[in-house]
């Protein structure tokens, strides 16, 4: 029994079926071994412990193979010696080495056979285990997943691809059951629970889920022409019908396998994009609302700028009108003062023009057209379209330009826009603090070799720590009556040109709000 324990596979489920092998093979042995050591028999009976090998291979190890070979070459070398140890001859040598040789051979055999047993075993285990994890992943995954044999549908779409069909929305158009038969080819072999909640069944029987194969006859026109072409992958967001008659949009992914012997286990996935279509959607429309209450917004601002500086030129012309008069009046008339007030009145109707057509540029598309523009005259101009509003709140203008600045190529009004904001923001934040010393400094410089860089400066509070990050966000605004869109226009309308609008704290105090201009922009941005 000491010979059999070590034999005996120990963690063989069959126990008792190992056992009995191994009982068999050492009864098979000492019967060989008598046979061969105490009869007069002649012949190679050594040879019979190829059966003990082949008896003790269902119960043993490698390990226990080889002892077991080491046994029986043992006992034939045994028997030899008890038997032939005085008369030896040709004969009865030959029959030891041809045992020897057949127990050799069987026992490299049967270490080959285990090896490949061994072998054929560890891949059945990996395949194992790699079918549950693929079974886990596919089970466990939020994404709606179906297996689908669609072998039937691809051989009956090559069948038809071979009678010279290429088109199949055209083929589908003049045979109106072609699409429900291609229905009826795909078998549903599994889907995971993330697609029974997307297509609201909690059934997973494979007539439950068909509906789950036609996303729309649209789309699966589409699904079979991929089919057909030969197409690995075919990806579209396609509406589904839930089973509660709910409609949702989902993106469709299907992976087709290279060989055709594979198209019986189909992935396709499915991913339920409803919610962010609805969001973009969303979105879009804000942004349209966006746009039309910026517009709304310039409208108002230009009414109010255009009020203001026609104000100037039409009290101009009221005042030179009544000196006029009053020249006329006298007697004689004074005609050379009544020149000299109608030349005035046509200078100041001029000067309202003017401020309609730049007001007319604006809104015309023609606008959008880059120029090249003068730095010096831009702020020049600026400064007259916003003397009105710096007189009425006191506020001093300086100007430092640097000399010999380039010109840049860009859209004088949208420049004008951005510049008559930043001042505006500034007398408004000197207007709500109070400031004693109303000041705005301009500066114009070339910081580097391809921007220019207009910077504006106020004597006012400065910007409040927790406002520097919100800055330029859209509809934020730290004014009672403020849209809060501003500065994100200002900064949007110069990154869309290629530059850019920072804004900080001075250290000397205020703000100081930077635009940051390319002397070359591309074209392209027009």
């Amino acid at each position: 029994m000491s010979i059999a324990t070590t034999l005996i596979r120990p963690h063989d489920t069959e126990w008792g079926h190992s056992v009995a092998f191994g009982l068999i093979a050492i009864a098979l042995a000492a019967a060989v071994f008598y046979v061969d050591t105490y009869t007069d028999i002649e012949g190679a009976i050594a040879v019979l412990y190829v059966v003990v090998m082949i008896i003790a291979a269902q119960a043993t190890t490698r390990l226990g193979l080889l002892i077991t070979a080491a046994v029986c070459a043992g006992l034939t070398l045994l028997s030899y010696a008890m038997t032939h140890s005085d008369d030896a001859d040709l004969q009865s040598t030959i029959r030891l080495i041809v045992s020897l040789a057949a127990l050799f051979v069987t026992t490299i055999l049967l270490l080959k056979t285990e090896t490949a047993r061994l072998t054929t075993l560890a891949i059945n285990s990996a395949l194992k285990e790699s079918e549950a994890r693929y079974r886990s992943i596919f089970d466990r995954t939020r994404v709606a997943l179906w297996e689908r044999d669609y072998s039937r549908l691809r051989n009956y779409l090559m069948n038809i691809k071979a009678q010279g069909v290429t088109d199949i929305r055209a083929h589908a158009h003049a045979n109106p059951a072609f699409v429900d038969h291609c229905v009826g080819l795909i078998d549903v072999v599994a889907a995971n629970e993330a697609a029974r909640e997307l297509m609201g069944t909690q059934s997973s029987t494979p007539d439950a889920l068909r509906r789950s194969i036609v996303p729309g006859k649209a789309s699966f026109v589409d699904v079979l022409q991929a089919l057909l072409d030969g197409d690995r992958i075919f990806e579209d967001k396609v509406e589904v019908r839930t089973e509660a008659g709910e409609n949702k949009l989902v993106l469709l992914s299907i992976s087709f396998p290279e060989d055709p012997a594979a198209f019986n286990r189909v992935v396709v996935s499915m991913v339920d994009v409803t919610q962010r279509e609805m969001a973009l959607k969303a979105l879009a429309e804000a942004q349209a609302e966006l746009t039309k209450a910026s517009k709304a917004a310039t409208v108002g601002a230009m009414s109010a700028s255009l009020a203001h500086e026609l104000n100037q030129p039409l009290g101009a012309i009221v005042v030179n009108s009544q000196t006029l008069l009053r020249w006329l009046d006298r007697d004689p008339p004074d005609l050379a003062a009544v020149r000299r007030s109608a030349e005035r009145m046509i200078r100041d109707s001029q000067r309202a023009s003017e401020i309609i057509q730049n007001t007319r540029n604006l809104l015309s598309p023609s606008s959008n057209t880059l120029e090249t523009i003068s730095l010096e005259s831009l702020i020049d101009e600026t400064m007259a379209l916003m003397e009105h509003e710096l007189q009425r709140s006191g506020t001093t203008v300086l100007v430092d330009r640097s000399p010999q600045l380039p010109a840049v190529a860009a859209v004088k009004i949208e420049l004008q826009q951005v510049l008559i904001n930043l001042i505006t923001n500034a007398i408004q934040a000197m207007d709500e603090n109070k400031s004693p010393k109303r000041t705005i400094k301009i500066a114009a410089e070339r910081p580097d070799i391809e921007h220019v860089r207009i910077a504006v400066r106020d004597t006012g509070p400065g910007i409040a720590e927790g406002v520097k990050d919100k800055l330029f966000s859209p509809f934020f605004t730290t004014k009672a009556t403020g849209m809060g869109m501003g500065l994100s226009i200002c900064r949007s309308t110069l990154e869309a040109r290629g530059g850019r609008l920072e804004g900080s704290n001075h250290r000397e105090g205020g703000a100081i709000f930077e635009m940051y201009l390319l002397i070359k922009p591309e074209m392209e941005h027009a």
